[in-house]
């Protein structure tokens, strides 16, 4: 059932690690780790990343904290893991954006099954979405959350990829900048917020950013995404 989906487990006590990846790779998912927080979201930066097991209780910044920064990016599916059974932790994680929440004092065999039954759920949101975005140059292969640029992978942010995809699926459509705020932003921040994310992906995706094809600005209103 696995699809070659890559679980990313986060949690400071290494055997707790060490036994779910053993499950995890025993139902033919990729795994990758981390010990806290910010080792975790540098992997989320680097690696596509199709659902997070995540402890609530590390050092440093906590599980609720990362979740928070998820979301700012991102809608992968988040299922928290924390020793404490009482309500107010489960209720603030699933406020937060997560989609379960697991006691630890369940199986590795359960906290598997409830892996496969989020990823279930989300990836059956879309059925009749395409997988692959084609525009000769670059390719988006929706599945795998990936970019391709001339045949050769690139490493986007979560939000870079998400804004990328907009734009690809809405070829010539032109978004304001009162659009891409409230969707990326939720309404908070400035023209200069976009020019420079966009400036960002620019960088990565175009043979000269300075005179781009694909990410048009139309000067006082918005960008536009041309397909050549």
């Amino acid at each position: 059932m696995s699809m070659y989906h890559t679980i990313l487990v986060v949690d400071d006590d290494q055997s707790i690690v060490e036994l779910l990846r053993d499950f995890l790779e025993n139902d033919q998912f990729h795994v990758k780790t981390a010990c806290d927080t910010e080792q975790a979201w540098a992997i989320l930066q680097q690696h596509s990343i199709d659902c997070i097991v995540l402890d609530i209780m590390m050092p440093g910044q906590n599980g609720f904290e990362l979740c928070r920064r998820i979301r700012g990016d991102s809608n992968v599916p988040i299922l928290f893991l924390s020793a404490r059974s009482d309500d107010v932790d489960k209720i603030r994680g699933l406020t937060l954006g997560g989609d379960d929440y697991i006691v630890k004092t369940a199986s590795p065999g359960e906290i598997v099954a409830r892996v496969k039954a989020v990823l279930r759920r989300t990836t059956s949101r879309q059925p009749m979405e395409r997988k692959i975005l084609d525009y000769g140059r670059i390719q988006l292969n929706l599945t795998a959350r990936e970019v391709l640029i001339e045949g050769g992978k690139v490493e986007l942010t979560p939000k870079e990829y998400e804004l990328l995809r907009l734009f690809a699926e809405h070829p010539r459509q032109v978004f304001s900048y009162e659009q891409l705020l409230a969707k990326f932003w939720e309404g908070v921040g400035d023209r200069h917020t976009i020019r420079v994310h966009l400036s960002r992906l620019r960088e990565k995706i175009e043979s000269d950013p300075n005179h781009p094809q694909f990410l048009i600005n139309v000067w006082g209103v918005g960008y536009r995404f041309e397909g050549v």
